[in-house]
């Protein structure tokens, strides 16, 4: 069976968090890998309530140095040496990471046994061979990323094909899995004919910019956007001083860039007695879209 990309949604408000949203964070997990994107204020309690362990956490992507996308940072490294951390942390984010993660462990005197790597990343900065992460450039009033997890096309083996065949299970099938074509018992066996391909999967995040052309391109065809929408368009004007996107922006970014589902968050408290008033807008723009709240849990 194909493994999930589990999305744990760990905090889904704005710059303020109110009673029901905690500042942003997202757990993307797949095939041993627990990526935190962004670590606002609490996140490490949410960690708690979502009966998550963060000592699993292998990577960290920072959007961008604003508090709320990043003030959870210190007491999470502080956690993880309290709790017998024993990876290499590697923490990415845009342009000044580096100058502001040596501020950070300055400023709250962090000196953990375990390793910290921080880089700052755009385009294709991470790989496997199971899966790659990219980032973009966006437009917001300080240096901020957007970034895609990509897992790659897969070759898999038809399994009805395969007992036709009557080939024997065994390290001969690896070859098919590969691609390559194989001879037993005399008689050649084509890799095309037993197998099929399984095509990759894209999530995209979209965390804090004001509306660029280079969104869309980014998060084309991604079968989950997860972006920002601060704001409702009657706010536009607004969203525009603060450089956010309404979900109406969102939803056209959505539309523009054919992607299967859009998964709205980083919400204003403004919404917390209404929050239909902002997923009903996109709506009218891309139907497949959905509002996330705290701890939430999507499978892709």
């Amino acid at each position: 069976m194909t493994e999930k990309i589990k999305l744990t949604f760990l905090g889904t408000a704005d710059s303020i968090p109110s009673a029901k949203r905690n500042h942003t964070a997202i757990l993307l997990t797949y095939s041993g890998e627990n990526i935190l994107v962004d670590c606002g204020e609490g996140t490490q309690r949410q960690f708690r309530k979502a009966g998550l362990n963060p000592c699993k956490i292998t990577r960290i992507l920072i959007t961008h140095w604003h508090a709320d996308h990043i003030l959870g940072i210190p007491g999470l490294l502080m956690t993880l040496g309290l709790s017998g951390y024993q990876r290499k942390l590697f923490i990415y984010g845009p342009r000044g990471t580096k100058r502001f993660m040596d501020a950070l462990l300055n400023l709250f005197a962090i000196r953990e046994k375990y390793q910290i790597e921080v880089k700052e990343v755009s385009g294709r900065f991470f790989e496997t061979s199971e899966f790659y992460l990219e980032a973009e450039a966006m437009t917001h009033n300080t240096p901020c990323n957007a970034y895609l997890f990509a897992t790659k096309e897969k070759i898999r083996i038809d399994k009805k094909k395969l007992r036709i065949s009557k080939l024997p299970e065994g390290p001969l099938l690896q070859k098919l899995k590969i691609g390559q074509d194989i001879t037993h018992g005399g008689k050649k066996y084509l890799a095309k004919n037993l197998t099929f391909k399984e095509p990759g999967e894209k999530v995209s995040f979209v965390l804090d910019t004001s509306p660029n052309k280079k969104i869309a391109p980014f998060v084309k065809t991604s079968d989950v956007l997860i972006c920002e929408s601060s704001f409702h368009s009657e706010l536009e004007e607004k969203a525009n001083d603060y450089q956010h996107l309404t979900a109406k922006q969102a939803a056209e970014i959505a539309k523009q860039a054919k992607v299967k589902k859009l998964i709205l968050t980083h919400i204003s408290q403004r919404y917390d007695n209404n929050p239909e008033k902002i997923l009903d807008e996109a709506k009218k723009v891309f139907k497949n879209v959905s509002l996330v709240k705290d701890l939430d849990v999507v499978n892709v």
